[in-house]
């Protein structure tokens, strides 16, 4: 099978930043299962990896990577019961095991959703790793209650991304909060708006620009873009009794004792934790991913698909890792088998 990978860590502008390669196709085994991929995603997470994981070394294989993918079932491992060869199906995958920047991957069953039927390959390709990220923030870390907990606030830092495009409409349709997405940008604040939220301010002047739409105090903050950079601003205007989350980690310690006050609750989110440690709930992703097909063929959200390279090629892949690096991007970026 071809697939696409690097050995060496490099800039994307550089000729070997990615090379293709043939190697064989895997083979399924226990919860797997083979899959013929149609189409995948660019995430800022494969950038940061392409850049991080062959640093002042060159790898003996190159290294496939990709976190995203839309595909068919070809064969089954032997304790498979959810999927059967022929399934359409789409997962974010694993960190720890060859990524979907290839014609053929393994993926464990118990991280994998039927693909949404109204939806096109490209269109499902667009939401897994980010879907699955938006739906733990909010109801696996969080734990909101939409019948206890509708009209409360939630301010989504970089509502313009991928992650964010997605966390508006769930935050809005199925959680019943009130959503303040930062943007700065006139199209991405049109965005934020198109995707749902109530209100969009300017990431720039964040304490004022809450004050003027009269919510100086948050429920619930979701970090999507810098979380040491915004960490003093947060503790100011998260509520008493609020509920942090972030996905972006921070370079610095963060001083936790600046929440204490306010018994404030913060978590991590890493959609990648269930699969790295086989989690006893590992299962719960292939629920979340059903949950979130119903919604997009229901109509109750949308995909976040903006912009489709046709064909699997090196030049496709580095396009669009030149547009993940360059921060600007909204919604998604999907690549068309």
């Amino acid at each position: 099978m071809k697939a696409i990978g690097f050995i060496q860590s490099l800039p994307i502008s550089e000729e070997n930043s990615f090379i293709a390669f043939e190697t064989k196709k895997p083979s399924p085994s226990g919860f797997d299962l083979l899959v013929k991929i149609s189409a995948i995603s660019v995430n800022p997470v494969d950038f940061k990896v392409r850049q991080n994981a062959a640093k002042d070394t060159v790898l003996d294989t190159p290294k496939v990577i990709g976190w995203d993918a839309v595909g068919t079932v070809e064969a089954v491992g032997n304790h498979t019961s959810r999927f059967k060869k022929g399934d359409e199906v789409y997962y974010a995958g694993d960190l720890t095991r060859s990524g979907s920047n290839a014609e053929y991957q393994l993926a464990d069953e118990r991280i994998v959703g039927r693909k949404p039927k109204k939806l096109s390959i490209a269109e499902a390709a667009a939401i897994p790793l980010t879907g699955l990220t938006a739906y733990e923030s909010l109801f696996d870390r969080i734990k909101i209650n939409p019948e206890t907990d509708k009209g409360k606030t939630v301010l989504i830092l970089a509502g313009a991304g991928g992650v964010g495009s997605i966390a508006i409409q769930i935050a809005k349709k199925v959680a019943g909060l009130t959503v303040i997405a930062t943007a700065s940008r006139p199209d991405s604040i049109q965005w934020c708006k198109d995707m749902g939220a109530d209100f969009v301010v300017n990431h720039h002047q964040l304490k004022e620009e809450l004050g003027k739409i009269g919510h100086t105090q948050i429920d619930y903050i979701l970090d999507f873009v810098d979380l040491g950079g915004y960490w003093e601003t947060i503790a100011e205007i998260i509520k008493p009794q609020g509920h942090i989350v972030s996905i972006t980690g921070s370079s610095e310690p963060l001083n936790l004792d600046i929440l204490k006050t306010k018994s404030v609750s913060f978590s991590w989110e890493l959609m990648y934790t269930r699969s790295m440690f086989t989690t006893d709930d590992m299962d719960r992703q292939h629920q979340i991913l059903n949950k979130i097909a119903d919604l997009l063929d229901s109509g109750t959200i949308k995909t976040t698909l903006t912009t489709t390279l046709e064909g699997f090629t090196v030049e496709n892949l580095k396009e669009a890792h030149k547009m993940q690096e360059s921060g600007k991007t909204i919604g998604k970026t999907v690549i068309l088998f």
